[in-house]
């Protein structure tokens, strides 16, 4: 596996370096666990830093007077400790805040060998909770924009579109192909991974809910759902049709327009057109004649919902730039 050191791994070095030095500068006792607050504070995107450090940080508050109650009522022995777990864990769970419940702990032990409460220590332990979440959440404020990604996702998924199409063209013009289908794999990682960096770039804009490449990646994976079942209805074809070249004639134009602006009601119409010249054209003469036009009319109905889904896809990201785009 090759070593490599992540935009993560180098916030949490840094920051744990930072939490330390300022919570031992200060004079403040377990001045290490501010680094260790840190570490667990840090997390992939910024909404889940934030769920994160607001967990931790209600679970130590809340563990200090737990901690007064049972060992200055019962007694300073590792016995108590359990027992207040026992209590403590199932208010947390209780609370939503099960995140905090290894960093409160921490705290725990702190007063356990400390074996007294005072004012000074619970302002102590205040310290380093707020300076070990503190630095993490000032840390994970800025986070590496994902748009020039999502570009690239968009661009290759946009290309093994045009490629799938042009391959289906060819084969309704020849009935031949030497195509090894690569495209069809490739187009299924790329839209699930496509998925998870939008979805992490939601979770990294705080106030916004919703992210236009999310919708996008969603759209061409029914839209891909849909190809792959149109492949096999092309590769049953066992005859060369007028309808055929037809159909390849306007697949050709479309794989010519797959891009993420939206007029697929221009597309939508030539189909509608399209199947009126079929129903208006002789009828098929013979058996296998009769199953290939068939297909071929089911091919029409699938490619019609393929570019319903399209028609679907509302977005301003892409309308504002006012592009003459298609499918």
């Amino acid at each position: 596996m090759k070593f490599r050191i992540g935009y993560r791994t180098l916030k949490t070095a840094a920051g744990t370096a930072i939490s330390i030095l300022i919570a031992q500068q200060l004079g403040l006792d377990n001045f290490a666990s501010a680094g260790i607050l840190t570490i667990l504070c840090i997390q992939v995107t910024k909404r889940r830093s934030l769920r994160t450090a607001w967990d931790r940080f209600l679970a130590c508050v809340l563990v200090m007077p737990f901690s007064a109650l049972f060992f200055e009522t019962i007694a300073y022995h590792p016995i108590v400790i359990g027992i207040m777990l026992l209590f403590f864990i199932p208010t947390v769970v209780m609370l939503k805040a099960t995140d905090g419940v290894v960093t409160s702990s921490v705290i725990i032990l702190h007063i356990y060998l400390a074996n007294h409460i005072s004012l000074a220590l619970f302002l102590n332990e205040l310290g380093v909770i707020i300076i070990g979440i503190g630095v993490a959440l000032i840390i994970n404020v800025y986070m590496p924009s994902a748009d020039n990604r999502l570009k690239q996702y968009q661009t290759r998924m946009e290309e093994n579109f045009k490629v799938i199409f042009c391959e289906m063209v060819k084969f309704l013009r020849t009935g031949e192909s030497d195509w090894s289908g690569k495209e069809i794999t490739e187009t299924a990682k790329l839209i699930e991974e496509a998925k998870s960096l939008a979805y992490l770039d939601v979770e990294n804009h705080v106030l916004r809910e919703d992210n236009d490449y999310f919708h996008y990646f969603k759209m061409r994976e029914k839209q891909f759902e849909l190809i792959e079942r149109v492949l096999p209805i092309v590769t049953s074809l066992t005859v060369t049709l007028p309808q055929g070249k037809m159909i390849a004639e306007f697949l050709e134009e479309l794989s010519e327009n797959i891009k993420p602006g939206n007029t697929a009601h221009i597309y939508l119409g030539k189909l509608k057109e399209m199947k009126k010249e079929f129903e208006e054209m002789e009828l098929p003469k013979t058996r296998e004649e009769f199953e290939v036009r068939a297909a071929l009319l089911q091919l029409v109905k699938e490619m019609n919902e393929y570019l319903i889904i399209k028609s679907s896809f509302k977005t301003s990201k892409w309308n504002k730039a006012k592009k003459v785009e298609a499918s």
